[in-house]
């Protein structure tokens, strides 16, 4: 496809090859500039459906607006829905995408299409295990809701995992207690979907090493990184981060699970 911006900012979207009759798989990430990316992938998804694409699959590394699932205060827009029902209104037909944020909602809560949601963990850990030399390593959760991403990560690294428990109490400010695992003279791997602020893994590192850990690492699945995260995170030895949006800190590669979850989307309809 080509892609560009015309001088009034607006875009131009142009589909060069036949997609008749075909299921074509629209990749897509939104990071780093969430609107423009959405709003590009809208016009795509749909310019495919109008020149005959037989189904649409929405492979979607970073799934924006994830986080506003619920409406916290009143009149507060619910934007994961509603940028779910642009995309299903548009033409998509099933979504593959990689740890998605979900807290307190199902894929089948919010999606009226079939979901693939696959997992940047086990290569994460992985990269651990073959690059990184740890001394009896232990895996930890910044708070409860990323005990699932954890879990997965520590069975694959083979390491025990603790959680800590988080209050946010504003955009950027967390606190973080922790009464887990015995960390004295250990390296900790603190485990999340998602680095945007930097500020819970910062709380976080702080708690690890006045608790005794020997070095503190993060790994993470999207390296949002929105300023200052980075100056949040000098007393972290090492971040590493998939490609789901490509950042410094990018060691590992999702295309094997996406190409697994497009496989498991098309076996459906073959």
């Amino acid at each position: 496809m080509e892609s560009r911006l015309f001088p009034d900012g607006e875009l131009y979207v142009r589909i060069a090859g036949d997609v008749s009759g075909d299921v074509v798989a629209i990749v897509q990430s939104t990071g780093r500039a969430p609107n423009r990316l959405l709003m590009e992938l809208l016009l795509t998804l749909e310019t495919a459906k109008e020149l005959g694409a037989e189904r649409a699959v929405c492979v979607i590394p970073y799934f924006p607006y994830a986080r506003q699932d619920s409406r916290f205060k009143p009149g507060e827009a619910i934007s994961f829905g509603i940028v779910a029902r642009m995309l299903e209104r548009a033409g998509m037909d099933a979504l593959v995408t990689v740890d998605l944020h979900l807290h307190r909602r199902k894929p089948e809560d919010v999606f009226r299409v079939p979901v693939e949601n696959v997992t940047a963990m086990v290569e994460l850990a992985r990269y651990f295990s073959s690059k990184v030399k740890l001394d009896n390593p232990v895996a930890v959760a910044p708070d409860e809701e990323a005990e699932q991403w954890v879990r997965v990560f520590a069975r694959e690294l083979g390491v025990e995992y603790t959680v800590m428990l988080k209050e946010r109490r504003g955009d950027e400010a967390v606190e973080i207690t922790w009464k887990g695992a015995d960390v004295s003279g250990r390296d900790a791997v603190i485990v999340d979907d998602i680095i945007s602020t930097g500020s819970t893994i910062r709380a976080a590192t702080e708690q690890l090493l006045s608790a005794g850990a020997k070095r503190v690492f993060a790994a993470c699945t999207h390296a949002i990184l929105a300023y200052p995260a980075e100056y949040k995170l000098s007393k972290v030895d090492d971040v590493v981060a998939s490609d789901t949006v490509p950042s410094p800190y990018t060691r590992v590669s999702v295309a094997r699970p996406l190409a697994e979850g497009i496989k498991k989307v098309v076996s459906r309809w073959t």
